[in-house]
């Protein structure tokens, strides 16, 4: 048949979207989750991704997989950029949004899991969209410079030179790809640790568990009045968790340990409802916590709700 002339047939080379919705969603959430940090941004951006696939022809897309992580790391992209002066009117600290323990993607491998931990989405806040993205794609899901640089429209050694300059802007805090099960079980130990030095409001104890520059960091996103800007230093940071307003405030609280991120965290519970998030990073050592986030911003906190009652 002469591909010029038109035909009444129905054309087998046609995309079926549902399918590669069925196959691809959680591949399409797991980068966009890492590229914004927030969950329903990357519902959004996912969403939007697969609308756009509507139309398309299979012998332009010989790849799905590839193409989909293409699409949803330009919209992520164009997400971050356009997003950028709303994030930078924010009330307060921004911290990336917890997921709960069902919301972490079961067919993902061991390394990518780490990647996905609360510590790690903080760290990457520090970069530039561009920077995420190289670093998100080569780091997380291995794919290689010169797919990067076709999807991102860069040379393949500037792609280089930007996940080299993203490694120089996250120090060695990211999560360990050779991390074991010992490891783990001191962050639990750790988390233990703290929760009852602090419940029981023993100061020589949470002294012992805090590294020489611990920070805190709270989001309440103008919506719960919590600490406007983060505490950097030893003796603020303990200082501000010995106040009599965060004591109040989070010892009334039922703490509930809770697999947040693919880690052990405390889901804090008030009158049976989720109303904080609190997340601890360890130092290298494992030994002394090196940051505390706590989420307040209810906004956040509902893929955490459904996984904590």
């Amino acid at each position: 048949m002469n591909p010029d002339y038109p035909t009444n047939e129905p054309e087998e080379s046609s995309l079926e979207v549902g399918e590669l919705y069925i196959r691809y969603k959680a591949y399409a959430f797991s980068i966009a989750y890492r590229m914004l940090g927030s969950v329903v941004e990357a519902e959004d951006v996912v969403q939007d991704c697969f609308t756009g696939l509507q139309g398309k022809s299979a012998e332009i897309i010989r790849n799905p997989k590839s193409y989909i992580a293409k699409l949803v790391v330009n919209r992520s992209l164009n997400f971050l950029n356009s997003a950028r002066n709303q994030r930078e009117h924010y009330v307060g600290e921004w911290l990336p949004e917890p997921i709960g323990e069902m919301g972490i993607l079961p067919e993902e491998s061991f390394e990518q899991k780490e990647m996905i931990s609360y510590a790690y989405l903080v760290l990457l806040e520090r970069l530039t969209p561009v920077e995420r993205a190289v670093f998100v794609l080569r780091e997380a899901f291995q794919y290689e410079y010169r797919e990067i640089a076709d999807w991102l429209g860069k040379t393949e050694s500037n792609c280089r030179q930007i996940f080299s300059r993203a490694r120089r802007n996250l120090p060695d805090q990211l999560p360990d790809k050779e991390q074991t099960q010992v490891d783990r079980a001191a962050k639990e130990k750790l988390l233990a640790r703290f929760t009852t030095a602090f419940l029981n409001y023993d100061v020589t104890a949470m002294l012992d568990l805090l590294s020489e520059q611990p920070v805190f960091t709270a989001d309440g996103g103008g919506r719960v009045h919590t600490v406007m800007k983060s505490m950097m230093v030893h003796k603020g940071v303990m200082a501000l968790l010995t106040s009599r307003r965060v004591l109040t405030r989070l010892r009334e609280r039922e703490w509930v340990p809770t697999v947040i991120n693919g880690e052990l965290h405390v889901a804090l519970m008030k009158e049976g409802k989720l109303s904080e998030v609190l997340c601890l990073q360890p130092d290298s050592s494992g030994e002394r916590i090196e940051a505390v986030y706590l989420v307040v911003n209810p906004d956040k906190l509902t893929r955490v709700s459904t996984i904590a009652n």
